[in-house]
């Protein structure tokens, strides 16, 4: 089980992103808000995996607290719940915002989420409730929007492009993830950034 990687960020292309690791290139999709954090490419980084292994693939997932991967391997061993649902929920929630939502049985808040209905958010929300009871919220320590200087400015048709495509891998239609991003438009914005600022207009 690969547990941690330090290196280098290589490349963005959300939501995944390459790792160099001594001259070894790791792929890994990560949430939205472990996207939100990292810093620009070709700096340093530090990142919590969790490896599946399937038949046909094996896939890393990388977050930037060991809390997120708690998290992420707690919402894989529900029942109907993969990777790609457990990634849109946190995508859509910080850890402590998934928690709260949790604890509040907020039904409404869940079924946001692409791939969640209804019935679904009930489900979850039950078999959850238990399992975060020993979960503590904490009054958050870092800023989810970068400063402007681990931004810098990507042309805007790219950055856009980029912002649809995450969308579309957590699950949201094409029209969904164009008419969100189409939305908040604003010139120099990077991808990060307008991910962001597009699921706080549809969560």
């Amino acid at each position: 089980m690969i547990g941690r990687l330090r290196g280098t960020l290589a490349e963005k292309q959300p939501p995944f992103l390459i790792l160099d690791v001594n001259g070894l290139g790791y792929e890994l999709e990560v949430p939205m808000t472990t996207l939100y954090r990292l810093p620009s490419v070709g700096q340093p980084v530090t990142l919590h995996t969790h490896l599946v292994v399937r038949e046909d693939a094996q896939l890393l997932y990388g977050f930037f607290e060991k809390r997120e991967r708690e998290l992420f391997r707690e919402l894989i061993r529900l029942n109907g719940v993969g990777p790609k649902l457990a990634l849109a929920l946190m995508s859509g929630f910080e850890a402590d915002e998934l928690v709260r939502a949790v604890q509040a049985q907020d039904t409404s808040a869940f079924i946001k989420v692409p791939g969640v209905g209804k019935k679904t958010a009930e489900r979850l929300l039950v078999e959850l409730k238990d399992r975060f009871k020993a979960w503590q919220t904490t009054p958050a320590m870092f800023e989810l929007v970068p400063s402007d200087a681990a931004m810098p400015a990507a042309p805007v048709a790219s950055a856009e492009a980029d912002a649809v495509s995450a969308l579309i891998s957590l699950g949201y239609k094409p029209q969904e993830a164009s008419k969100a991003v189409g939305a908040i438009r604003e010139k120099g914005l990077p991808s990060e950034e307008l991910i962001r600022r597009a699921l706080k207009g549809m969560i």
